[in-house]
């Protein structure tokens, strides 16, 4: 008996850990984003998302060169970072403009990570992303030198 449930514990944890190593997986910023493609993306909140192990904005933008509408998706800091900065889940209701300062994806895709946003009425935050907010000071200091 004991023999079939140590079985059933190493099958669960293969399963738990294994199968899904890449939806458990946390990415690296410099792996998914770079530090040398910063991007300001001016629009309209579509969706906010208050989720592990990163929040994610959801942005209407319309693009400068083509000026097509295309939804961006910024990710912001962990709850947990956001809640130290006096975020909360209903910080960003849909049709709030913003305009966010951030690091576009490697890949090309309309994802970025996010260092800082801004209200039209002049107030700033922070996302929470330290490693985003190091890579923005970073790029800040190599713009003055």
């Amino acid at each position: 008996m004991r023999m079939k449930i140590w079985h059933a514990g190493v099958v669960g944890a293969l399963l738990a850990f294994g199968g899904t190593g890449a939806v458990l997986a946390h990415h690296s910023f410099a792996a998914e984003f770079d530090q040398n493609k910063p991007i300001r993306l001016e629009g309209e909140v579509q969706k906010f998302e208050w989720v592990n192990p990163h929040s994610w904005i959801h942005i209407k933008v319309v693009n400068p060169q083509t000026k097509k509408t295309e939804v961006w998706r910024v990710e912001g800091g962990a709850p947990s970072a956001l809640l130290r900065r006096g975020w909360n889940r209903n910080s960003l209701p849909a049709g709030t403009k913003i305009a966010v300062q951030a690091f576009r994806a490697r890949d090309g895709d309309t994802r970025a990570s996010a260092a800082e946003i801004s209200f039209p009425d002049g107030r700033e935050l922070s996302l929470g992303n330290p490693t985003t907010e190091a890579a923005a000071a970073a790029a800040a200091r190599a713009k003055r030198n």
